[in-house]
């Protein structure tokens, strides 16, 4: 029996960012409305986390909602249609739902369907893995256009107790939208996990305790200084590695566009690579807080506006967090 040899789709050389979207949490909570019950004050949370106000979404919206926002406004971004749509990635760890996927959810809204649409779990890293993934289907030929979105509203998983993240965590969604480019417009994705350490971010409990156990509703905890050490010292060389792997220098990038953590991680993570002066940094979380997933296109959408960076720059980002997961990757600004 002879077998015919299989064909293999193929697609354009190279990828890029088309546009981008963002939505925010419609509400402004001060540092003084947090610090109450953690017996704490603006000046510590100032002093600790660079944090001036983080905005949160109130009880009508959900996560799918901050989602819908933000792909509506990168598909405008884009110059398209939700039909032009090929791919819906959705990273969030927020949804309540285990099935059906947000991403599927959000497809139907903007008048995507029939495209392929799923949710992945990568918590602070999870728009950077999709970058990463939307860059490969394209440049296979798996899909002509892939919509990104990171989407969370991690006030539904806080207790305002909680000494360790709750008081830094805010809502919101970012999106874009990949296609094909004449020339490379995403530089290599440079990723991992490192699961030993899972116990340093993550639920208070699982949702079977929460029922079986009636351990009441996880919230979010963490292990800061072990995820302060963590972020700098072992995130840094990510971030070379992406930057060695796209062909680029410290010297040659523009903006520099890791996840929305801490202020403090922010400012080490800049003295470890290096960076010039001139580098334009992400500072969104004075603002908008920690919003894990949507973090980094949050923090793009505000240079791109502000007129802090220029359409073509080169940004380096950084996603980091629960896993512990990372991913980098250089990509052209649109």
């Amino acid at each position: 029996m002879t077998r015919p040899t299989l064909t293999q789709a193929t697609g354009p050389a190279h990828s890029r960012i088309l546009g981008l979207g963002a939505v925010r949490g419609e509400n402004v909570v001060t540092n003084d409305d947090v610090a109450g019950p953690i017996d704490s004050s603006d000046e510590w949370i100032r002093q600790r986390t660079g944090i001036i106000t983080r905005r949160r979404a109130g009880a009508g919206t959900d996560v799918v909602d901050l989602a819908e926002g933000a792909a509506r406004a990168a598909i405008a971004d884009a110059g398209l249609t939700g039909a032009d749509i090929d791919v819906v990635i959705l990273s969030t760890v927020t949804y309540f739902h285990q099935t059906p996927a947000a991403a599927a959810i959000v497809a139907d809204r903007i008048g995507a369907t029939p495209a392929a649409a799923y949710d992945i779990s990568a918590a602070c890293a999870g728009y950077s893995y999709g970058i990463g993934q939307a860059d490969a289907l394209v440049r296979s030929g798996n899909a002509r256009h892939v919509l990104v979105i990171g989407a969370e509203k991690m006030s539904d998983f806080i207790d305002p107790t909680d000494r360790s993240i709750s008081f830094l965590l805010g809502d919101g969604a970012g999106a874009v939208v990949v296609g094909p480019s004449d020339v490379p417009g995403i530089g290599p994705t440079i990723w991992g996990s490192d699961g030993g350490q899972a116990g340093l971010i993550g639920q208070t409990h699982s949702w079977q305790q929460a029922v079986q156990e009636d351990r009441g509703w996880p919230t979010l905890r963490q292990e800061g200084a072990s995820v302060f050490k963590w972020a700098v010292w072992q995130m840094a060389p990510i971030a070379e590695k992406a930057m060695a792997a796209a062909g680029v220098s410290a010297q040659d990038i523009e903006a520099f566009v890791p996840h929305q953590a801490n202020m403090r991680i922010i400012d080490q993570l800049i003295k470890q690579l290096k960076l010039p002066e001139q580098v334009v940094v992400g500072r969104d979380i004075a603002d908008t807080g920690n919003t894990s997933a949507a973090s980094i296109p949050l923090a793009t959408e505000r240079l791109l506006r502000e007129g802090q960076v220029a359409s073509g720059a080169l940004a380096l980002q950084i996603g980091f967090g629960a896993g512990l997961v990372y991913a980098a990757q250089v990509v052209v600004l649109p």
